[in-house]
């Protein structure tokens, strides 16, 4: 599962994601606000990335990744019921 590329990209999505929340929260200054029209892009940015990277990991953990198992060898199936 951890090297699943959704919870790859999950993690690094909510990586990103709380570093915007918590900049939006901590540094947000009426300057960077009247940039972007009086709103707040870094959390909503953030609150965004991190809502994505919960589907991506959920995802992941609901249909996890199926390996094929090797089909039986027809050759040793009838070797095993001859002896």
């Amino acid at each position: 599962m951890f090297f699943d590329i959704r919870t790859i990209v999950g993690s690094l999505l909510g990586l990103y994601g709380i570093i915007l929340v918590i900049t939006g929260l901590v540094h947000d200054t009426v300057d960077e606000e009247a940039k972007t029209g009086g709103i707040n892009v870094n959390l909503w940015a953030g609150l965004a990335l991190v809502v994505v990277a919960a589907a991506f990991v959920t995802w992941a953990l609901l249909r996890p990744v199926a390996t094929d198992r090797p089909a039986p060898d027809p050759a040793k199936e009838t070797e095993d019921s001859t002896d």
